[in-house]
């Protein structure tokens, strides 16, 4: 005889706060710290253009899925597909993309939390106003000397993770709740004044021209997976979360109309974290592909001259550790989660546990910027963060993806699929089985294979 889907007791408040808590999940770090500088390696105005493709034809039919197998399932991902494979006779094995979302997340949140920390830290210099009045060397060589001294680096990951911690402890609605009722929309407020800076300092207009105005040269097969791997990064696909969030969505939110405006505000967001970052590094004459330290050397120096720069830079450091936050919260969950159901501890003792290996791990990441900056790994020389990093974004997030349109597209009874996505029509179903039972499936493997292919072949 087939299980039957278990039910939560503990839901989102109401369809607004989840909608808060999965954009929340989904703007974070990847947006304001991470797009920016991978845009500005991979040439600009092509390569945001491939990302809205990526979130336009795989991002979003991927998160519909994630949301929709979360509140089917209505458990951890691992259990959630265990019930959903079981409830309608489909084999469990499709439980290991649960498995492998776990695993990612775990991956990500141990290096995300090691680049948060850098923000915490940043917050107290600049609300000190360490920066008032640097020019770009100075606040590059400060940051350079930040991450030289591994100490100073591990403190302020190790801060980061013990919030993070005390957050998970507390539960998805009490913890995350509280997180993101205000900081989403400080976080947008202050983005617009950074730009408001960059249009004042003169680099607006080179912005906006860097970001949109395509030049396919640049573009190359590498900078194409990167894309597709950064829009399962920013909108949290792949990892877990988003299931996971999934089974605390009410029965009554519409998983569509979510997803939808969970992925304009993510997009949006990233964006403007482009156009002003961007607007400051030609404003300064800085390199656009200054890679992973871009936040912390363009940022400070746009508010180290603006009147009042030391409160309004620090608070703007404040909140983009918020962002981290909420993100790291959700990261954690699918982890935190499937634990619970299955052990006897309480959540704060698994919070704990997980939180400490978590710690452990990143503490190679911590080292790949000082001790071990020259320990590669053999074949790729690739340092422990860049491992980590790429391993998840090229390989595992895009994978999952993969694995849960297939499932959502061809393992799910489509009438189920079709019944809780409101597809009344059959114009309507048809789109969808051949976006995500296809396009998107195709789409990942034809791009996750010519990366593979491509790094193979330019390390032999």
């Amino acid at each position: 005889m087939s299980e039957q889907v278990t039910g939560r007791s503990d839901m989102w408040s109401n369809s607004f706060i989840f909608v808060l808590a999965a954009a929340g999940s989904a703007v974070g770090l990847g947006n304001i710290w991470k797009f920016p500088y991978i845009a500005g390696e991979n040439g600009g105005g092509a390569f945001v253009l491939v990302y809205l493709i990526c979130i336009a034809i795989i991002g979003i039919p991927v998160m519909v899925s994630e949301i929709m197998l979360g509140k089917l399932g209505r458990a951890s991902p691992i259990q959630a597909l265990l019930n959903l494979t079981r409830t309608h006779n489909r084999s469990t094995r499709w439980s290991i993309v649960g498995y492998m979302g776990v695993l990612t997340g775990f991956l990500i949140l141990s290096f995300y939390a090691v680049v948060a920390g850098w923000v915490c830290y940043y917050i107290l210099r600049l609300f000190t106003g360490e920066f008032t009045g640097a020019d770009a060397s100075t606040v590059g060589e400060a940051f350079g000397g930040f991450l030289a001294d591994p100490m100073q680096v591990l403190m302020w990951f190790s801060i980061f993770m013990v919030v993070t911690i005390f957050f998970v402890a507390r539960g998805v609605t009490r913890g995350l709740e509280l997180c993101v009722r205000f900081s989403m929309p400080a976080v947008f407020v202050l983005l617009l004044i950074l730009i408001g800076y960059g249009v004042h300092a003169g680099g607006f207009v080179e912005s906006v021209a860097f970001l949109f105005t395509p030049d396919f040269s640049k573009l190359t097969p590498q900078a194409i997976l990167i894309a597709l791997g950064h829009a399962f990064f920013t909108l949290s696909l792949g990892m877990g979360a988003i299931m996971a969030y999934g089974a605390y969505v009410p029965q009554s939110v519409s998983v569509g109309t979510t997803t939808f405006t969970i992925a304009i505000l993510d997009t949006v967001l990233a964006l403007l974290a482009g156009i002003a970052i961007f607007a400051i590094v030609f404003a300064y004459g800085l390199a656009p592909d200054a890679g992973p330290g871009l936040l912390f050397e363009t940022v400070p120096v746009a508010f180290g001259n603006l009147p009042g720069g030391a409160l309004f830079g620090g608070l703007f450091f404040l909140l983009v550790a918020l962002a981290a936050l909420t993100s790291a919260i959700s990261i954690s969950e699918p982890a935190i989660a499937y634990m619970t159901e299955r052990s006897k501890l309480s959540r704060a003792q698994v919070a704990l546990i997980i939180g400490g290996v978590c710690w452990i791990l990143g503490v190679g990441s911590v080292l790949s910027f000082n001790v071990w900056a020259d320990v590669k790994l053999a074949f790729f020389e690739w340092t422990f963060f860049d491992s980590l990093d790429k391993i998840t974004q090229l390989v595992l997030l895009p994978l999952g993806g993969l694995l849960i349109a297939l499932i959502v597209g061809h393992v799910l009874p489509k009438q189920v699929v079709y019944q809780e996505l409101g597809l009344l029509q059959e114009r309507a179903q048809n789109a969808w089985s051949i976006v995500v039972g296809f396009i998107t499936p195709i789409a990942v493997f034809l791009v996750f294979i010519i990366e593979v292919i491509r790094e193979v072949f330019t390390h032999l």
